[in-house]
């Protein structure tokens, strides 16, 4: 009804048309091929590794190694380099609290991070391409180069596209560009869902996994939907006060805090980490002429194998534990509980029952701690389903290729909630301004 509500406003309406518009440039950047690449070759590497993520948040843009195969990664990574800066350099926290002015000076720090991370990712990437024979250049290796200015110049279009989704669109650039790719993902996924049960002995059976899926899937949304949206609300007091020449009453509010502060950015941590070995495993294998044996090990790489999820219990476990301390550490960065307690107590708020200042910061402390936990305990399980469903179905026998939804399958659900859930919010809000606009005037 809101989204009805929404194209009837003529300049909401034009930021819709633009969002799509963009989705329609991004879709047709999916399928320009990049120069001198083997399409099978690029296509097996994409189920290993670190690389399915790649290709998960890209749309798929990897496994065609297309011109935005990189995706939008290179930018996340810079702008959590710049978060992880802001803790370490003065300078850099001084730009954090100069409001407007101060964020333009670090969107464009983070700009320049992006290019360069772009660069070594796609250079790296090239060469690795280059030596399995995935890529077939002239001049030997340093013809590569081509390549890599144009998966950079993807990469840089991708974060241009995002910024202007933020300013012409209805917010959220980076994460709407995540959401269309991986929804581009889901015909493919519902394909694999139906053969699947089109794979069964009887009509009967076929009916009733179609139906056990969709009936997990529903839960699964629900859950996401319910914790994504679910605060711990402080109550705060505000004191009578004046400011110039108006009085200002006691009132009553909250201070909201999120049990799934950290969103997504914790798994992605997490994930980049604990598909590394696997990744390195995979690559000296191939470039040895190595057969892994994981059922029953014989070199070291077999047992490195085993650190990564979905190749033996161990990597689920550290999998678990990597999402549960980066869910705790990216929430330290990104919430500062002492400056909440300043604020409080410059503003002259406090909480009921408590001093304002190192009782109140304490307080704070403790009640985010324990959410926090809850959070990352949410987090780590939303990271394994795409190990737990199949168990569920008893669709996959040793066989990680056999599950019946993609390997990121938890993050993108939880990407694609989180997503929607926020665009909503900011249609609302649009509305809301267009409702007043008559009575501001």
């Amino acid at each position: 009804m809101r989204l009805g509500r929404a194209i009837q406003v003529p300049d909401l309406k034009k930021r819709l048309m633009f969002v799509g518009f963009m989705f329609a440039l991004f879709v047709a950047g999916l399928h320009i091929p990049a120069p001198f690449v083997d399409p099978a070759k690029i296509e097996e590497l994409a189920r290993t590794g670190v690389f399915g993520l790649f290709d998960i948040l890209s749309g798929g843009a990897f496994r065609r190694l297309s011109i935005l195969a990189l995706g939008i990664v290179p930018y996340i990574n810079a702008s959590i380099i710049m978060q992880l800066l802001g803790i370490a350099i003065p300078s850099i926290q001084r730009l954090q609290k100069e409001g407007q002015s101060g964020r333009r000076v670090i969107s464009s720090y983070t700009r320049w991070g992006t290019v360069v991370l772009a660069l070594l990712q796609a250079g790296g990437l090239g060469i690795y391409l280059y030596n399995i024979g995935a890529v077939t250049v002239p001049f030997g290796v340093i013809g590569v180069v081509p390549l890599v200015l144009v998966m950079t110049a993807g990469t840089s279009f991708l974060m241009w596209m995002g910024e202007q989704l933020t300013d012409k669109g209805i917010g959220n650039g980076i994460s709407l560009i995540i959401f269309a790719g991986i929804m581009i993902s889901l015909p493919t996924t519902i394909v694999q869902i139906f053969t699947v049960a089109r794979a069964q002995s009887s009509l009967a059976m076929a009916t009733t996994s179609l139906l056990v899926i969709a009936l997990i899937f529903l839960a699964i949304v629900v859950f996401i939907t319910y914790v994504h949206q679910a605060t711990r609300q402080i109550p705060i007091q505000h004191a009578k006060r004046q400011v110039g020449g108006r009085t200002f009453s006691a009132a009553n509010t909250y201070l909201p805090l999120k049990i799934v502060t950290a969103g997504v950015i914790p798994i992605i941590f997490a994930i980049s980490v604990v598909m590394l070995p696997a990744t390195i495993a995979q690559m000296v294998a191939r470039s040895q002429d190595i057969t892994l044996n994981l059922a029953h090990p014989q070199t070291w790489l077999d047992y490195l194998m085993w650190l990564s999820p979905g190749y033996h219990w161990l990597g689920a476990v550290v999998y678990f534990l990597l999402v549960v301390f980066f869910t705790h550490f990216y929430t330290a960065v990104i919430y500062n509980v002492q400056d909440i307690s300043d604020n409080l107590k410059n503003h002259g708020s406090f909480v009921p029952g408590l001093r304002p200042g190192k009782q109140t910061e304490q307080y704070i402390d403790q009640v985010l701690t324990r959410i926090t936990f809850a959070g990352a305990i949410f987090l780590g399980v939303v990271a394994l389903l795409p190990y737990i469903i199949p168990v569920l179905l008893q669709a996959a026998e040793n066989d990680v290729n056999a599950n019946l939804f993609p390997l990121w399958g938890g993050t993108s659900l939880l990407i694609v909630v989180g997503v929607a859930l926020d665009t909503m919010k900011q249609i609302e809000a649009h509305l809301v301004m267009r409702h007043y606009e008559g009575f501001i005037k």
